[in-house]
């Protein structure tokens, strides 16, 4: 029989390429199975929190970490029978534990939008809310309609939603390790304002010592970088945790326990969504990264 060398060498080239093609795919098989039953022998749903943050996650006066993430952490880990492992940590140390693996999620009043997709999963939205403005009372610190923000000093976390916000609207942005101190500085007038989830920030007023401050009127907001709402940031490559997250929220929503949660912090039932007629939409280019 004639041997003939380049048939021999494309043939032994597409044989190698079968092969590499059924390791490759047992081994992403195999792989996946390892990550499923990594989740299926957790024991412990370790929460990446702010532990600084009224109403979301916060200490109580006797030093002990609650509020009303906190307590929607808690109730999920006893439904898939797991302890729950609590690590404080600012915004960037929250979204870098979870992507790292080294936190499952993160509780810290995360907007479930675009802005997070690329590198977390998400679960169902447990909160519902709309933008607002935190001032000094006396003047509203100059701020009466959205054209005054320009050149206001807005205080907030480097990268978070509002703080984008805020310098689309011209603002000049001070940004802090975490939400230590940004109520203080708005009240003795190094900043201006701080944009947030206004029910946090009205109810955080309420309950803070700090005087001086007031909601500005009038001016709510909501942008194209809020998504569906409010849950948690999930590790990219535990679907299946995902999956069980959102089985055990689907149980407490339908028996009432999200709401009592949220009515217990707020006074507000904000498991639904609001009725938006006095919120204005803005949209915020990707390009703003509010650092």
């Amino acid at each position: 029989m004639h041997w003939n060398k380049k048939r021999f060498f494309t043939a032994l080239a597409a044989t190698a390429a079968v092969v590499g093609f059924s390791l490759s795919g047992t081994l992403g098989w195999q792989h996946l199975k390892a990550a499923q039953a990594a989740t299926n022998d957790k024991k412990t749903l370790v929460v990446a929190t702010p532990g600084d943050m009224y109403a979301s996650s916060f200490h109580d006066k006797k030093g002990h970490l609650t509020g009303y993430e906190v307590e929607i952490a808690r109730q999920v880990a006893k439904g898939l029978g797991m302890k729950v492992e609590f690590k404080e940590l600012n915004v960037a140390g929250e979204l870098t534990a979870v992507a790292s693996g080294k936190a499952d999620l993160a509780a810290g009043n995360f907007n479930l939008s675009s802005v997070y997709a690329k590198r977390y999963l998400f679960s169902t939205p447990y909160k519902y809310s709309f933008g607002g403005l935190l001032v000094r009372a006396k003047d509203q610190s100059g701020i009466h309609s959205w054209s005054d923000l320009k050149g206001k000093k807005s205080a907030g976390e480097a990268g978070t939603s509002n703080q984008r916000f805020a310098q689309f609207m011209g603002a000049k942005l001070v940004n802090y390790d975490s939400a230590n101190g940004l109520m203080n500085d708005v009240a003795n007038g190094k900043t201006d304002f701080i944009p947030n989830d206004y029910y946090g920030l009205s109810t955080g007023m309420k309950r803070s010592k700090i005087q001086g401050l007031t909601m500005a009127k009038g001016l709510y907001y909501r942008t194209n970088l809020m998504g569906k709402g409010i849950g948690f940031l999930i590790n990219k490559h535990e679907p299946g945790l995902q999956k069980k997250i959102n089985k055990e929220l689907a149980k407490l929503q339908k028996d009432g326990t999200l709401s009592k949660i949220m009515i217990k912090y707020y006074g507000h039932d904000l498991t639904k969504k609001p009725a938006d007629k006095d919120v204005k939409y803005f949209k915020v280019p990707a390009s703003v990264k509010g650092e």
